[in-house]
């Protein structure tokens, strides 16, 4: 007797997932503090920021340890502050380090004479980018939003495997979010997008 619609779909959903993406932990650079920055030193400030890793002396939140402590595939961003999430939250697992999850650039606009902190640097260089704005090779908004398909696509395949958890960055992770609900998955835990933050999606199909 062949399966119903409903059983297959059903049977998919079995097998598939869930997938776990958090937010990395608090950077060791702080974008709240000063010297207010032109944006010649922003692109300075964010090629470090980009470099660097966690802020020292924090823990992963149980309730993110305890999440992902029975994954069956381990992901990240291969960026310090995000590796480094990735050995708080599961020290004992074995990370895959994949580009496809890096943060989206912030190519800062050319506003001359201005001077702001990293912050504000920061929405107005989003805001901007969102818009078209790029510049010296960086990634357009464009090509970003065809990696955060590809980025969902590998999720989606990598869930067949088990539990998949994803240590990545705030924007870039919510750029993947429509891309999954288009692939059939659903949001069942949110816990926002502050730093250690995490998302549960479940396949529905």
């Amino acid at each position: 007797m062949s399966e119903t619609g409903d059983s297959r779909e059903e049977k998919s959903a079995r097998v598939r997932g869930p997938i776990v993406i958090a937010r990395h932990g608090k950077p060791a650079l702080d974008r709240n503090t000063g010297p207010k920055l032109s944006w010649q030193e922003y692109v300075d400030w964010w090629a470090r920021y980009e470099a660097g890793g966690l802020l020292q002396g924090q823990d992963a939140p149980d309730k993110l340890t305890d999440m992902v402590a029975d994954a069956a595939v381990y992901v990240a961003s291969p960026r310090k502050r995000a590796a480094e999430t990735a050995a708080l939250a599961a020290p004992e697992a074995d990370f895959t380090y994949d580009p496809l999850f890096m943060e989206a650039p912030l190519p800062p606009p050319r506003f001359r004479r201005a001077r702001y902190l990293p912050k504000t640097w920061n929405v107005l260089a989003r805001a901007a980018w969102l818009w078209g704005h790029t510049f010296d090779g960086a990634e357009s908004v464009t090509e970003a939003r065809r990696r955060a398909q590809l980025g969902a696509e590998k999720l989606h395949e990598l869930s067949t495997q088990g539990k998949v958890f994803l240590a990545g960055h705030g924007w870039f992770n919510r750029m993947m979010r429509p891309e999954l609900k288009r692939l059939g998955w659903r949001c069942v835990a949110d816990g926002g997008d502050k730093y250690w933050s995490f998302r549960v999606y479940e396949f529905r199909g």
